[in-house]
C-alpha cells in the first residue's frame, strides 16, 4: 500500500514538472505585413471619424439645455 502511494506521488510530481514543457512558445515574433497594419489603421480611422459627430452633437445638446435652463431662470426672475 505504501509503495502504491509512493508511486502515485512520484507520478504526480513527475507530471507536474513535465506539464510546463507544453507551454506556448513566446519566441515567435510579430510577423504580419504592412497591409495588416494599414487595414487596422483604416479601421481605427473609421471609428474616430464616426465618434466625432457624436461628440459634437452631445456638446450641442448640453449647450442648448444649459441655455434653455438659463432663459427659464431669467424669465422667472422677471416675473418676480
Amino acid at each position: 500500500m505504501k509503495l502504491q502511494i509512493l508511486a502515485q506521488t512520484l507520478l504526480i510530481l513527475l507530471l507536474a514538472t513535465v506539464s510546463t514543457a507544453f507551454a506556448v512558445d513566446t519566441t515567435k515574433v510579430y510577423n504580419s505585413g504592412i497591409l495588416v497594419l494599414v487595414f487596422l489603421g483604416f479601421c481605427a480611422l473609421v471609428v474616430v471619424i464616426q465618434i466625432l459627430p457624436a461628440i459634437v452633437l452631445m456638446f450641442g445638446s448640453i449647450r442648448s439645455m444649459i441655455k434653455s435652463a438659463s432663459q427659464k431662470n431669467l424669465a422667472r426672475q422677471k416675473v418676480k
